[in-house]
C-alpha cells in the first residue's frame, strides 16, 4: 500500500464548508490523477457513506476521514482523522458535541458585523451553508465577498473575522486529547493538520506535538495546500524528530477559493514514512 503515488487525505465537500458534493469531489480527485483519498469535512462524518460510493465508482481507493477542531494554548488547531469506523458511537457524539457551539458563535459573528454597518450576515451566511450545523467563518466571508464587501475571501480575513477585527468570535472546541482519542479508538490515525498556519512559537508548538504523542497522535500533514516549499521541509523534519507518519492532502474547498487542486501536491520526501503505509487494512 506504499505504492500510491498521489493521495489526497484532505478535502472539503458541502456537508460542511466545501462548495462541491462527495460525488463531484471523488469525480475531481480522479480527474486530478489521485489514487487515494480521503474527504476529511469540519467536524461531521455525515458525507463518508456518499464519498466511499463515489470512490468506488470512480475506481478511486478511499480512507475514512474527519478534521476536528480542538483548541490548544488559546489557538484552534485542527486535527485530521483517517481510516476510523465513521458509524462510532463515541466518535459521532463527541463530532457532535464539538459542533454545536457554532450556532450560538454564528450569531454573535453576525451581530458585531451588524454594528460594523454590516446587517444581514447571519442570513446571507445560511445560504451558503449545506449543514446549518456547520455554519462557519467561510460561509460569513462567501457572503461578504457576493454582497460586494470585499472582493475576495483574502481581504474578508484581512478586514474582518479574524481576531481584533469585526465577527471575530473565538470557540472553545474539543480538547486534544479528546479528539485523539475518538479517532484512534474508532481504529484511526490522528494527524495534526497543516501545522504551519498557527504561528505557534517554538516552545508552544513543541508543546502541541509532545502533548499529541502522549494522547496517541500518530502523524503530520507535511505536504499541504497552504505549506510553502520551506514549511514541507521544516514539518518533514519534525516528523522525523518526532517520529511522526507524514500525510499529504490538498485542504481542497471550493475551485474557487483553494491554494491547490486535488491531485496537485508536490510528493512526501522519500525516507518519511508514510500515514496510509498503517492503514493498509481500512483502505476502501
Amino acid at each position: 500500500m506504499n505504492a500510491y503515488t498521489n493521495p489526497d487525505l484532505h478535502c472539503h465537500s458541502v456537508v460542511s464548508d466545501g462548495t462541491l458534493t462527495p460525488e463531484v469531489l471523488a469525480e475531481r480527485a480522479k480527474g486530478g490523477g489521485v489514487d487515494l483519498w480521503a474527504l476529511t469535512d469540519h467536524d461531521e462524518v455525515g458525507g463518508q457513506q456518499r464519498a466511499l460510493a463515489a470512490a468506488k465508482a470512480q475506481g478511486l481507493d478511499y480512507l475514512s476521514g474527519v478534521e476536528i477542531s480542538v483548541t490548544f494554548a488559546d489557538t484552534t488547531v485542527h486535527i485530521v482523522g483517517l481510516g476510523f469506523d465513521p458509524t462510532d458511537a463515541q466518535l459521532v457524539q463527541g463530532l457532535a458535541d464539538t459542533r454545536d457551539g457554532r450556532g450560538p458563535r454564528a450569531r454573535e459573528m453576525a451581530a458585531q458585523l451588524a454594528q460594523a454597518g454590516i446587517p444581514g450576515a447571519y442570513e446571507g451566511a445560511l445560504k451558503y451553508v449545506g449543514n446549518p450545523a456547520l455554519i462557519s467563518r467561510t460561509h460569513f466571508a462567501r457572503f461578504l465577498v457576493d454582497a460586494g464587501v470585499c472582493r475576495d475571501t483574502q481581504e474578508v480575513f484581512r478586514k474582518y473575522l479574524t481576531e481584533g477585527r469585526p465577527g471575530f468570535v473565538p470557540h472553545r472546541w474539543a480538547r486534544l486529547g479528546d479528539a485523539v482519542r475518538w479517532i484512534t479508538q474508532a481504529g484511526g490515525v490522528a494527524v495534526v493538520a497543516h501545522p504551519a498556519r498557527y504561528h505557534f512559537s517554538a516552545t508552544e508548538e513543541y508543546a502541541l506535538f509532545s502533548e499529541f504523542k502522549q494522547h496517541g497522535g500518530q502523524g503530520v500533514e507535511v505536504v499541504t495546500g497552504s505549506h510553502t516549499a520551506a514549511e514541507a521541509l521544516r514539518y518533514a523534519d519534525l516528523a522525523r524528530e518526532f517520529g511522526l507518519l507524514a500525510s499529504r492532502g490538498s485542504d481542497f474547498h471550493s475551485p474557487d477559493e483553494s491554494h491547490i487542486d486535488l491531485g496537485r501536491l508536490p510528493p512526501l520526501p522519500a525516507d518519511l514514512t508514510p500515514v496510509w503505509s498503517l492503514l493498509a487494512d481500512r483502505i476502501h
